[in-house]
């Protein structure tokens, strides 16, 4: 089969489109004819050049969000059928999707979404998952909060903007200006430009902050919060400033649910979800792709298409 490969933690110059071994399924997996890939601009560089039992890798296939047709499945493998339509999550510690086969465990995996094809179906796995965990599982968000969502342009925090509507949340999206129609579109009652107004003008207003770009957005969301409200972010550990013992934070990493998958499929299959595609490029441009995502700029997700 051809794949993706980088043969040493080099970045995006180091991706080479070869052919190698067809994935096989083992224990409780599935093997996929992949459709779409989605990518992240920075997973070339995570720690990923260990397996999970402390080996070393050799090389890696990058590209952890699938959509494609199930044409095998490993011994003990149950829930699916060959010709069943999937998409889900694979295990950063193993070969991802950027080929045209790959293994995945059954239980980071769901029916794809009935109304979308493979590429957009591609763009909602780690997006969805991350925006349903950061409100829901640790954000805690309820019906009639408000919650100020930054980086509401991007593949995350437009997932987030939708789900956050959904739930009944009065919604604050901030980002750089040229994202204000997008996370408009997207369902946010305000918006924030980082670029040209205030943040300061929305304090004291939240009782959740969800925070995708780190750095002093998030060093500057303390005062954004209401006492007993809560900041969520994906990005990096931080210390309150002094005085804000009154709120809780959280950092966390995704992972993969299978009933949140199908959760998210049945949000877009009744029109409330709309997946975050950019741009979509051939296997072979692999290159291409990862450079254009990493320039920064693209809302939504890049997807690979083998």
């Amino acid at each position: 089969m051809k794949a993706v490969r980088l043969h040493e933690p080099t970045g995006i110059d180091g991706l080479v489109y070869e052919d190698v071994p067809d994935a096989k399924p083992g224990l409780s997996e599935v093997l996929i004819r992949v459709a779409g890939c989605g990518i992240t601009h920075n997973e070339l560089d995570w720690p990923v050049w260990t397996c999970r039992a402390g080996h070393q890798r050799t090389s890696i296939i990058p590209g952890n969000e699938v959509s494609g047709v199930v044409v095998g499945l490993g011994f003990g493998a149950a829930g699916f059928a060959v010709g069943d339509e999937v998409f889900g999550l694979t295990d950063q510690l193993r070969d991802g999707a950027a080929a045209e086969l790959v293994a995945v465990e059954q239980r980071n995996l769901a029916l794809k979404p009935r109304t979308l094809d493979h590429v957009q179906a591609a763009a909602v796995p780690r997006a969805g998952l991350t925006a349903w965990q950061a409100l829901f599982d640790h954000g805690k968000l309820a019906a009639g909060q408000t919650v100020v969502i930054h980086g509401a342009g991007g593949a995350v925090g437009s997932v987030a903007v939708q789900l956050a509507h959904w739930a009944g949340a009065e919604v604050i999206g901030t980002g750089r200006g040229h994202s204000r129609a997008l996370a408009t579109e997207m369902g946010v009652d305000r918006y924030v430009a980082l670029d040209t107004d205030r943040l300061e003008d929305i304090a004291g207003q939240a009782d959740l902050v969800v925070d995708t770009i780190g750095g002093e957005v998030l060093a500057a969301s303390a005062p954004l919060l209401r006492e007993g409200g809560r900041l969520v972010t994906i990005k990096a550990a931080f210390d309150f400033p002094p005085g804000r013992d009154d709120v809780e934070k959280v950092v966390f990493v995704q992972v993969s649910d299978r009933n949140q998958l199908a959760e998210l499929a049945r949000l877009i299959d009744e029109g409330t979800l709309r997946p975050p595609v950019s741009e979509v490029y051939p296997l072979a441009d692999a290159i291409k792709g990862f450079s254009a995502k990493a320039a920064g700029g693209l809302p939504g997700r890049i997807v690979l298409q083998p």
